[in-house]
């Protein structure tokens, strides 16, 4: 999107940590900056740590495309989950904001703060002020934020001419029990193809264009965002660039109920398909039975017979049928006996015919891994005399047991 908007003279910007740039990499030439964006705050990756600088090196933290610092050294997170990070995302955000006001040019602002990922945080203003706990007081402390964000465009009269739209990555991280999010009625959790782990909320706000207070189960994909942002600002479409979403506008301005298919991966394996209301999995996994043993839970509390598994069961033979109108909770499968069984599937089959011919095969691009790669000294660190030794190399194979 950016590359995109930076070709309009639109001025870009991106505070916060994921997933603008997380696991693309940290050098200088993965960073955001190289990518459309004019500025950026923030770090490649989550605060997870603390770490030893011996054996993993502290997570770098990045303005523009210099490092300033390291989580748990000069971006201090206490072990009791108290960091006024978000408030450094805010004041960034608002002062990107002022200077836009005052050049009176269009902006891109791209506002990503973590505190909701574990290990969660909040300032000490809101620390302990909510009973869902510490992943409670940073909800708490981004909604503030947010708020903050929507009172400047207010007051600087930016509402009829700005576009919001607020939405997350996944579903609540389970595993994280009495920290995490909620999944409501859905099936499991984040890192799982169910319900629970893909389903999310969206909010459009761009007055006098879209109407308040509208709803729509029309489903939608985050690569939606960039066609719908090229649509509104009447931005053709490069010939040369395939685009995997479609604009929402005719849904946000018009209500029209889109029927796209939505793609379900994980990893590098396509595990279901939505067209409609009706959803197909093609294979079922929550995670390794030995995970589940030491207490690691994708989907606490909920068991489906043939569909919450821990050994991964390939279906596209017989693929799982699920009506989300009426099964939300993905409970029931539709009977494979049935007509209406036999009609979806030759639907659904047929849009999976037509992507996989689309398809382009490529070489997938996280499956190396390299201890050298990690933040020993990243580009700024000797400005700052923060470099660490960087240990041989020696790429390997990855196993993501997830």
């Amino acid at each position: 999107m950016e590359s995109f908007l930076r070709t309009f003279t639109i001025i870009t910007t991106t505070c916060g940590n994921e997933p603008v740039c997380r696991h693309l990499g940290h050098q200088e030439q993965f960073l955001p900056t190289r990518h459309g964006f004019h500025e950026y705050f923030g770090s490649p990756d989550c605060h997870f740590g603390p770490y030893d600088n011996k054996n993993i090196p502290n997570i770098a933290f990045y303005r523009d495309s210099k490092m300033i610092g390291r989580y748990y050294e000069e971006f201090p997170i206490s072990e009791n989950g108290i960091s006024n990070l978000t408030q450094l995302y805010l004041q960034e955000a608002i002062d990107f904001l002022e200077d836009r006001v005052r050049d009176k040019k269009p902006f891109f602002l791209y506002y990503t703060p973590d505190a909701t990922h574990g290990p969660t945080y909040a300032s000490q203003e809101y620390r302990f002020t909510s009973r869902r706990g510490r992943y409670g007081d940073a909800v708490r402390e981004l909604d503030s934020s947010i708020g903050t964000i929507m009172t400047f465009l207010k007051n600087n009269n930016l509402t009829e001419n700005t576009f919001v739209f607020f939405t997350s990555d996944n579903g609540p991280a389970l595993i994280d029990r009495d920290i995490a999010g909620s999944n409501g009625p859905f099936l499991c959790g984040k890192q799982t193809t169910f319900e629970g782990g893909m389903r999310l909320p969206a909010i459009a706000w761009w007055p006098g264009h879209i109407t308040a207070g509208t709803v729509t189960d029309s489903p939608s994909r985050i690569t939606d965002i960039l066609p719908t942002v090229l649509d509104f600002l009447g931005i053709q479409q490069m010939s040369n660039v395939t685009l995997d979403g479609v604009s929402l506008g005719p849904t946000l301005l018009n209500g029209t109920q889109m029927k796209e298919p939505v793609f379900f991966y994980r990893g590098n394996e396509l595990f279901a398909i939505r067209y409609g209301l009706y959803k197909a999995h093609l294979w079922t996994w929550t995670n390794f039975l030995w995970q589940f043993n030491e207490g690691i839970d994708f989907c606490p509390g909920q068991q489906v017979n043939d569909i919450t598994t821990h050994d991964q069961i390939n279906c596209t033979q017989e693929p799982k049928l699920f009506h989300l109108g009426h099964d939300p909770h993905e409970r029931f499968p539709i009977s494979a006996n049935s007509a209406n069984y036999r009609e979806q599937i030759d639907i659904i089959r047929n849009i999976l015919r037509v992507f996989i011919e689309s398809l382009q095969p490529a070489e997938p691009q996280l499956n190396w891994c390299d201890n050298a790669s990690m933040y020993w000294s990243p580009p700024g660190c000797a400005d700052l005399n923060k470099c660490l030794p960087v240990p041989q190399s020696n790429p390997y194979k990855c196993v993501w047991d997830h």
